[in-house]
Order: C-alpha cells, then sequence, then structure tokens
C-alpha cells in the first residue's frame, strides 16, 4: 500500500460553531490551512460568513486562511481581505473579466498569495491569459453556495487539465477541488489527483459527534477507498 501525504483544507462554514474552540484546537494539530468562504449573497444565493469571522479563528489560529470569495464586488472584497492579512485570496474567475491582472497584482504586491475558482461550467481556458501568475487554482466539483451540493464527476477533468499544463509549462500554482469531497468521492477525486482536498460537512464535520472521531473515520475512509495510507 503506497503511503501517502494527502493535504485536506477544512471549510469552517460547515464545522460545528456551537463546538468551534474545541474542533479548531484539534484541527490545529492536523491541518495546514484552514478554507473560508465568503458570499455576499449575490454573486451566490447565499450569506456566509465575513471579516468577524475571521477574526474569531485569528485567536484560536495561527495557520494560513485561504478565502474563497464568493462575490460580484471583487475589488472591495480582495482589499477587505488584504486588510486582514488573509494568506490565499481566492477570487471567482466569472467575475474578474477586466479586473485580473490589476487584482492579482494588488494581492501579490501585499506579500499574500493570488487564486482563482472555477465554477463547474467555466473552462480552464477562461484563465489562461493570466494563468502564469497564478498561486492556486480551485475546481469547484459542486455548484457553489451551499454545501451538501450533488458531485459533479465531470469536472475532474479540470484537474488533470490542470496539472499537465503545470508539468509543461513549469507553472507552480496548487490545484484544489472544492465540493463533496468524502468517502463516496475519494477515489474518484484521488485518480484526478489534485493537490488539496477542501473537506466540508460530509467528508469531515457530519462524521461523528466530536471532530477527534470524525477525523478519524475520514482517513480511515480515504484510505479505504483510495487503497493508499495516509502519513
Amino acid at each position: 500500500m503506497a503511503v501517502v501525504k494527502a493535504e485536506f483544507s477544512p471549510s469552517l462554514m460547515c464545522m460545528n460553531l456551537d463546538k468551534f474552540k474545541e474542533e479548531l484546537t484539534f484541527l490545529n494539530e492536523h491541518v495546514s490551512s484552514y478554507h473560508i468562504d465568503i458570499m455576499d449573497g449575490h454573486f451566490v444565493p447565499n450569506i456566509t460568513l465575513s471579516p468577524w469571522f475571521i477574526g474569531e479563528v485569528r485567536k484560536l489560529s495561527s495557520l494560513p486562511l485561504s478565502i474563497h470569495l464568493m462575490v460580484t464586488d471583487q475589488t472591495f472584497w480582495v482589499q477587505q481581505m488584504i486588510n486582514l492579512k488573509c494568506e490565499w485570496i481566492c477570487m471567482h474567475a466569472e467575475a474578474l473579466n477586466g479586473l485580473a491582472f490589476r487584482l492579482i497584482d494588488q494581492i501579490h504586491a501585499a506579500g499574500l498569495k493570488a487564486g482563482v475558482v472555477l465554477n463547474p461550467e467555466t473552462p480552464v481556458s477562461v484563465i489562461l491569459p493570466y494563468i502564469d501568475l497564478l498561486d492556486k487554482i480551485t475546481i469547484m466539483t459542486v455548484d457553489p453556495g451551499f454545501a451538501g451540493q450533488r458531485f459533479l464527476e465531470s469536472t475532474l477533468d479540470k484537474i488533470i487539465q490542470l496539472r499537465q499544463l503545470r508539468d509543461q509549462a513549469g507553472y507552480y500554482y496548487l490545484i484544489e477541488m472544492d465540493g463533496s469531497s468524502s468517502r463516496k468521492t475519494f477515489k474518484q477525486i484521488d485518480e484526478a489527483n489534485p493537490d488539496i482536498y477542501i473537506v466540508g460537512r460530509s467528508g469531515l464535520f457530519s462524521l461523528a459527534d466530536n471532530i477527534a472521531d470524525s477525523w478519524a473515520i475520514m482517513c480511515k475512509d480515504y484510505e479505504e477507498m483510495t487503497g493508499k495510507k495516509l502519513q
């Protein structure tokens, strides 16, 4: 059995807020970053998390925060995240036309890392003009906006495409998948081979009554479905 070091980034919109301190304290010892969704109710029909929430996470964790901006006004929110010194700021490609180079440069000038996110319907070709500037590319494997959406297997082709592009051109971006990463999908996702798995309710937070047991179940699920042993 191959031994691997899979990187799981918990999506904090899916955590149990009544166990906020308990879950973050445990996860701080097991993950290398957190995924935080900012939704404005316009780009997607939902509203989640906020700068205040980021501040509360900062009180309990020094891990890098990867911000997923599901917002219409990318310029406003990018500046808010720069002010908060969020290590990764990931913008939706669908809202970046005419803004991409400016905002990527703005993020980099602040000493932070810039990413883009692609909705299930959005092809990789949309970001080719600035792909060489990106630190991370996130592929949505579900329709964005809500937890628990249907997994869209066809989106995994973009992960494969991005890995091939990176290998051929020497790009340095990380490849991340976002949506319905769980026992049911681990095998398919592993075959596409992203660098980072975002895990939420179905893959982590709903598996047991406490976060330690949930984490153990998630790791076991990954190992059983992929045939690989986690370090």
